[in-house]
């Protein structure tokens, strides 16, 4: 990730929460006798098991962050990196620890990956992120489908275009993410008297959203060449005020960065229809 956030490449500098050991060890993922969690909806279930993987937990990672101070010049276009550091490092916490919990059950891999935000009565500069999914494994067991580092993917993606994205001879690497926080510039009472009943286009307003958004889908596509993947799917850039004012907003990229697999691990296109044999009277 370019400028910002490094606590997804090390595990070490995050504190560990132990609330979650005694709900996992009593999961599918670790105890043979043990119960599965998961967020799918019964045809996601039904479909990801034709697609050979079977889900072992429903995973979570969160981070409770405060976020620092930093103003803007009133009259110019700028990123606020203090702000798009917090918003990165924050995301990042809660999707360690969800990946942390996905490994703890021998996952390969998450499916139906959320990063939510949410504030509590705290104070306006205290913002929680959470990471959930579904740990699932390929019944295979050969770790085919691990990301690159040997450690298990995450997606966004539905367990319908999580098949058909195997079918098609690929598997997710990772939810990749770019963000960038960004003052647009006020405009000058002499600007805003000036096209007062006119049709004109406010070009540092345009200009502003155009930088910002062009930070956040080169942070996200840097992400996924560090990944080692091919290419990004299901790509959506979302736009949030948060918390502080109407001209500091957040660009957020997001996508699940995809890589190719060997023939031997391609899906059919479509499912087998299950094969009846009818036996006749002699």
């Amino acid at each position: 990730m370019p400028l910002f956030g490094n606590s997804r490449a090390d595990p070490g500098t995050t504190w560990e929460p132990k609330a979650a050991d005694t709900r996992l060890a009593h999961t599918a993922g670790v105890d043979p006798a043990g119960i599965f969690s998961s967020d799918l909806s019964v045809s996601e279930y039904v479909l990801l098991g034709e697609a050979g993987f079977e889900p072992l937990g429903f995973v979570v990672g969160s981070s409770i962050y405060h976020v620092g101070l930093q103003v803007g010049r009133w009259s110019q276009n700028q990123e606020l990196q203090v702000l798009t550091q917090a918003m990165y490092n924050a995301r990042e916490l809660a999707m360690l620890r969800m990946r942390v919990e996905a490994t703890h059950l021998g996952a390969d891999g998450i499916v139906g990956v959320q990063v939510k935000m949410q504030m509590y009565a705290w104070g306006q500069d205290v913002l929680e992120f959470v990471a959930t999914g579904t740990a699932v494994k390929a019944t295979a067991g050969n770790g085919a489908h691990r990301a690159p580092d040997g450690q298990a993917f995450t997606s966004d993606l539905s367990a319908q275009d999580f098949f058909r994205l195997l079918a098609a001879g690929a598997v997710p690497v990772a939810f990749v993410l770019g963000t960038c926080v960004y003052h647009i510039a006020h405009q000058s009472a002499m600007q805003a008297l000036r096209q007062t009943g006119q049709n004109q286009e406010m070009v540092q307003f345009t200009q502003g959203v155009y930088d910002a958004r062009e930070l956040a889908l080169s942070r996200m596509q840097a992400e996924a060449a560090a990944a080692k993947a091919s290419g990004i799917v299901g790509v959506s850039i979302d736009v949030s005020n948060h918390v502080w004012g109407e001209h500091a907003t957040e660009f957020l990229a997001t996508g699940t960065a995809v890589r190719h697999l060997s023939e031997e691990h391609r899906l059919p296109a479509t499912p087998p229809k299950p094969t009846f044999t009818l036996g006749l009277d002699s």
